[in-house]
């Protein structure tokens, strides 16, 4: 890797694990509240003189009691952030290619961090609220700006690891953040401990580089050149980088009809080919946003303590980085990584009701987290390679904003009276994975096989189809005819059909 290569992937590395301690903050802002304000209350009783004690005494309850008195807000902000999430996967990719990656991407970064400092300082009902709506606009575009820029600065063959490595450090920063917030008992202390370590390293990111196809679409050729400028190994991947992207431009222009697509888009958007598949990957995202978000921001209902299941929640996402190692294809190991989390979450779903052991039924609730997440890794690049150039930036926009549908409406699901995740919502994070299985299998398999360009080239993709009765009964009959045929031939006929059998055979 160049110098530049390495400057954008440890510092997008670093925004990655930050990015996780503001995302999962409303499950230990719970956690905070409810043992601060019991301990207020309790505080607050009589005591053996007939006195009682004043919140004011105590140099922390000042804040602590004002968050007390809204507490029944919180339950909103994670439903608020997930609408930020949605709003950013509106607006985020749009901005980006209109200022620049690298300009974005600074702007959410340093907004993301004082959005972590506002509520230590100032906690309002109103104000905590529309900062959590903000910091899920930055989160998304951040998203966005960090997969582009570690996308456009690797070179084609390594594009696959660039996707897994930065989902990686989100765990990492998962795993982080869970003893951070054990070791905050307060309010304050809590959005302190997860924010200052972000604003300490602000300054770091200013030397991230823009992405070299942006500046060559800009024409911004000066700085381009001081990129090559930089040293000899910048240079030579810089010109591998742009000509790549030259040919995949001219490719492009060939295939690009003299008058404009827009009425093709139309027609080829209304084929019942891209519409099936449409739906499939649009189920799939629905499907897997809400099993994931679903045990994700439900990790302490399992009857283990909310920080050390949160840490391992965090480490048990951290094996997707080797999923570009298995090479069983797209729709094998999407089969097998739904069915597993299905399976692994209805399994922990009858030891819950079992009354098993709570660490015994976190673990199977992990395990389907880590197959879930290793599915929507794959259809990340599925959905790519599944539909045509003509429509692929509209279909996967679709299939992108299904995804962050399904966060949005588990954001919804209520919980039982006691927190513990709902039987209704437990059977729909089982049985999602389980159906989208089944669609995987009118998928065709798209690994090692050229990008489609029209819907023609979608159809004569290879797909798994079942042999009929029909072709079984010819297949059956020449085999049986074979084994006949040897009684009543010559010797010397014999000895060229025992070579025949072979072959055919291995037709067969």
């Amino acid at each position: 890797m160049s110098p530049l290569q390495l400057s954008v992937y440890w510092r997008l590395s670093l925004v990655f694990f930050f990015l996780s301690f503001l995302f999962f903050i409303d499950i230990f802002a719970a956690a905070v509240v409810a043992v601060s304000c019991r301990r207020g209350n309790d505080t607050m009783a009589p005591t053996a003189g007939g006195g009682q004690s004043r919140p004011g005494e105590s140099s922390e309850s000042g804040n602590r009691d004002s968050v007390c008195e809204w507490t029944d807000w919180l339950a909103y902000g994670q439903r608020v952030y997930m609408v930020g999430l949605l709003l950013g996967s509106l607006v985020g990719g749009a901005i980006s290619d209109r200022y620049g990656k690298r300009t974005v991407l600074l702007v959410c970064v340093y907004v993301h961090a004082v959005c972590g400092l506002v509520p230590a300082v100032l906690p309002q009902p109103f104000l905590y609220l529309a900062v959590r709506c903000l910091t899920g606009v930055c989160c998304c575009c951040i998203n966005i700006c960090s997969f582009s820029l570690a996308v456009e600065w690797t070179l084609p063959a390594a594009r696959l690891w660039s996707s897994a490595f930065l989902p990686f450090c989100f765990s990492l920063g998962t795993m982080g953040g869970a003893p951070l917030a054990w070791l905050s008992p307060t309010w304050r202390q809590l959005h302190l401990s997860l924010a200052l370590p972000q604003l300490v390293c602000l300054p770091l990111y200013l030397s991230i580089p823009e992405s070299p196809r942006w500046l060559q679409l800009r024409k911004r050729t000066d700085v381009l050149e001081r990129y090559r400028c930089n040293s000899p190994a910048d240079k030579q991947c810089l010109e591998l980088l742009l000509l790549s992207d030259q040919q995949k431009d001219t490719e492009a222009q060939k295939e690009q009809p003299p008058g404009g697509h827009a009425l093709s888009d139309i027609i080829h958007l209304k084929h019942p080919t891209v519409l099936l598949r449409l739906f499939i990957m649009s189920y799939l995202s629905a499907a897997s946003a809400l099993t994931y978000f679903g045990i994700c921001m439900n990790i302490g209902s399992f009857g283990v303590g909310v920080y050390s299941a949160q840490f391992f929640s965090g480490l048990s996402e951290a094996p997707c980085l080797l999923v570009p190692l298995v090479r069983l294809g797209r729709r094998p190991i999407s089969i097998l990584a739904l069915f597993l989390s299905g399976a692994a979450c209805f399994l922990s779903l009858l030891l819950s009701r079992c009354n098993g052991e709570p660490v015994l039924v976190m673990s199977l609730a992990l395990l389907g987290k880590l197959c879930i997440l290793a599915a929507l890794f794959i259809s990340t690049l599925y959905s790519i390679e599944l539909f045509p150039t003509v429509v692929r930036q509209r279909c996967v926009s679709l299939v992108n904003l299904s995804f962050r549908l399904g966060c949005l409406v588990n954001s919804l699901v209520p919980s039982t009276p006691n927190g513990a995740i709902s039987l209704a919502a437990m059977v729909v994070y089982s049985s999602g994975p389980i159906v989208g299985c089944g669609l995987c299998l009118l998928l065709p398999e798209t690994s090692g096989i050229p990008l489609p360009d029209s819907v023609e080239d979608c159809e004569r993709q290879p797909r798994l189809r079942p042999p009929s009765m029909k072709a079984l009964w010819r297949a059956r009959k020449p085999a049986s005819r074979r084994t006949r045929k040897p009684e009543t031939l010559p010797a010397e006929k014999e000895e060229t059909h025992t070579h025949t059998p072979s072959t055919h055979t291995g037709l067969i």
